[in-house]
């Protein structure tokens, strides 16, 4: 069996399954017809794997499934929204082996994939998982739990998580957001008083809306995260932003929205590998877009290349010189194909 370790950033994977042998892969059963699973499962058996096919059946199946058997197979594949890759990140987490995970998306918002440049076709993506890289990433940690890129609270949360992706498509990057504010009303925000607390930096205030991030895109908006993220430099962008007190400032924070200011005077943005944040009151808190629990206190940390994903190592977003895969082409024939409305898997 051969696993990533430490000192291994990346490797290029033999043919026809020389050393990798089995494959455990999770999938979200879904309404419409098996064609894509079936493909999937070709391509791997093709290849040379000996396939375990477990369809999930419940929430927390996929974590169940890889703490429990995880250990048995040489590569984990799991297929689903970032609801199903969190759970097999919390799998391998508990496993504590680097397993080489695969990510074939089939949910709605797929914002892990879309930053690592991960094909939204299905197939296109288990021809990566045959033929690819792997690369070491980072992973966020949340109290006891773990996430794979966000972990937020308040207003944005369920504008952008409540939004198809064709309305985002239609708006683009930030734009939607700025338009949810814009038609919520002032009084419907609740601000949560909060004390966040970073590489000996305090900063208590009124907010809106909180995350820890690590990707260029959240809730299916790209840029949401900054510049110059990288996903396994141990390092994660917080952005918290202050609660308008007028509806003057209210449009002054949409205004910044729709221009990726994040130094306006209404954001704190900031790098950190570890931060604290707490309140007195519980806070609703949701994490990779599912709820994660209402804390007061709510300790957040980077967990510097925890896993070992199939992913180019040549991205700008893990250190190399390449840009992530072009935006949606509409062509399913085309490898660079991203998910849309359209051939959305409705159980994600």
């Amino acid at each position: 069996m051969r696993h990533c370790y430490n000192d291994i950033t990346w490797e290029r994977l033999p043919p026809k399954g020389a050393f990798y042998e089995k494959i455990a892969f999770c999938f979200q059963p879904s309404r419409r017809k098996g064609t894509d699973k079936v493909q999937i499962l070709d391509t791997f058996t093709k290849a040379g794997y000996e396939v375990t096919a477990h369809p999930t059946q419940a929430k927390l199946d996929a974590v169940n499934v890889i703490t429990e058997t995880g250990k048995d197979h040489d590569v984990i594949v799991v297929s689903g929204g970032d609801g199903t890759m969190n759970e097999a990140i919390r799998g391998l987490m508990n496993i504590g082996e680097k397993i080489p995970l695969g990510y074939i998306p089939a949910g709605t918002m797929n914002d892990f994939a879309s930053s690592l440049g991960i094909p939204h076709n299905m197939t296109a993506a288990a021809e990566k998982i045959v033929t690819g890289e792997t690369a070491e990433v980072d992973i966020g940690a949340f109290n006891d739990e773990f996430f794979t890129y966000v972990a937020g609270f308040g207003a944005f949360t369920d504008v952008s998580y409540g939004t198809s992706q064709q309305m985002k498509n239609v708006f683009g990057s930030l734009a939607y957001i700025a338009e949810g504010l814009r038609i919520k009303r002032l009084n419907s925000m609740k601000p949560y008083k909060v004390k966040v607390e970073y590489d000996g930096n305090v900063i208590e205030d009124e907010f809106i809306y909180g995350m820890i991030c690590n990707s260029m895109s959240v809730g299916g908006f790209k840029g949401l995260g900054g510049r110059n993220v990288l996903m396994n430099d141990g390092i994660m962008e917080g952005l918290f932003i202050k609660h308008p007190k007028n509806l003057i400032e209210l449009q002054l924070i949409i205004n910044a929205l729709l221009a990726r200011n994040l130094e306006s005077e209404y954001f704190y943005y900031f790098k950190t590998g570890k931060a604290v944040v707490s309140s007195d009151e519980s806070i609703p808190w949701t994490l990779d877009g599912e709820f994660g629990g209402d804390v007061t206190r709510a300790e957040i940390s980077a967990k510097n290349k925890a896993i070992c994903l199939f992913a180019s190592p040549t991205l700008k977003i893990l250190g190399g010189t390449a840009d992530v895969v072009p935006e949606p082409t509409g062509d399913e024939s085309d490898p660079s194909y991203y998910y849309s409305e359209e051939n959305d898997d409705p159980t994600e």
